[in-house]
């Protein structure tokens, strides 16, 4: 590792910083989406972490591990980037109660909702089925909005000590301040974290088998748009969320009475296409277009799934995250009925 005072030619120093630094790129991107609530406001803050450490890079004297260098790089940065910036919350966390399903919904753009994020592009490429847990566990869509609740250097501290393991006294440093401050501070995240977050048993999962036939399930119902079957599959007190609108629903009654009432989907005329967000089953939700025929982006869902059922539905309706995860605006599948286009719950019993 190149020390402070040593010289070494441009060229090298840019190679030997890419060779070193890009495989922590995904891990960093995480931190930062969990920091920032966005998987788009991350991508910019790595970049701007890269270009921070590139420059910095021929004074990196090794007294810590490289991996450590660029998450204090990456923790500085996003504090930077939240002092002019809204938290990212999720309509559960704006304080108001379940709306009824009978009202108008309460159309909020302006507000910077939290976004999901594709696994593909958080956590590291671990092939160890624990690590793999872990790393799915830290970017859940609850916890990411639990987190949005906290001022950010507590949202810092916490991340650093809870979720990346670190020292105190690395905290410390990272944060500029004292390493007891730093054990006040997390005091004080941990307490407010337990009172947004959702208990191990909100989240335990079912078996991979039952996960599977849930899902599979949970396809052919909205599919065919059978609300019935679909609130057989939620928990009594599920919650459905739809950013940008602030309304939510809490119930199994009432969500079915949304869906049948105000979703837009027609027997036939939705497809279901599985992807991977926050560690999470999730779907992009595809409607067809009555006069074209077409399927074409209407949501992306992330799910939570517990022994006794569906127990949270979240809908993304901003179609610009479609690309995010590398999906057309309109699928494939246009112009084939819904039994054609229907594809099989991919990854569910992987999780």
């Amino acid at each position: 590792m190149q020390r402070k005072g040593t010289a070494m030619p441009h060229t090298k120093v840019d190679d030997e910083f890419l060779r070193q630094a890009d495989p922590f790129r995904r891990e960093l991107l995480a931190h930062c989406y969990r920091m920032l609530g966005s998987a788009h406001d991350a991508e910019d803050l790595v970049q701007e972490t890269y270009l921070r450490a590139w420059r910095a890079y021929d004074r990196f004297e090794g007294r810590s591990s490289l991996r450590t260098w660029l998450h204090r790089i990456a923790t500085t940065a996003c504090l930077t980037a939240l002092e002019s910036r809204s938290k990212r919350p999720m309509p559960t966390g704006l304080g108001g109660g379940s709306a009824d399903p009978g009202d108008d919904l309460a159309d909020r753009p302006e507000v910077p909702w939290l976004e999901p994020i594709p696994d593909a592009l958080a956590g590291t490429a671990q092939s160890d089925p624990a690590t793999i847990v872990t790393e799915r566990e830290s970017i859940r869509l609850a916890l990411v909005a639990a987190l949005q609740h906290l001022p950010p250097r507590q949202r810092a501290v916490l991340i650093l000590r809870d979720v990346l393991k670190w020292r105190a006294a690395e905290v410390a440093e990272a944060v500029g301040v004292t390493t007891t401050a730093v054990n006040s501070i997390l005091q004080r995240a941990r307490a407010q974290l337990a009172q947004a977050s959702p208990t191990p048993d909100d989240v335990e999962e079912p078996a991979a088998a039952e996960q599977r036939e849930l899902l599979e399930k949970y396809v052919d119902a909205f599919e065919r748009k059978d609300v019935t079957a679909l609130v057989e599959l939620f928990t009594a007190d599920i919650v459905w969320e739809m950013p940008p609108f602030a309304s939510w629903y809490s119930g199994a009654t009432d969500v079915g009475t949304h869906l049948a009432e105000r979703c837009p989907a027609r027997p036939g005329g939705v497809l279901m296409v599985p992807v991977e967000a926050n560690g999470q089953p999730a779907f992009a939700q595809y409607l067809r277009d009555p006069e074209s025929g077409d399927f074409r982006a209407f949501t992306l869902q992330v799910l939570t799934l517990t022994r006794g059922g569906i127990s949270h539905v979240a809908n993304f309706m901003d179609t610009r995250l479609f690309e995010l995860f590398g999906l057309p605006l309109t699928h494939p599948s246009a112009g084939v009925s819904a039994e054609e286009g229907q594809q099989p719950v991919a990854g569910a019993g992987q999780r």
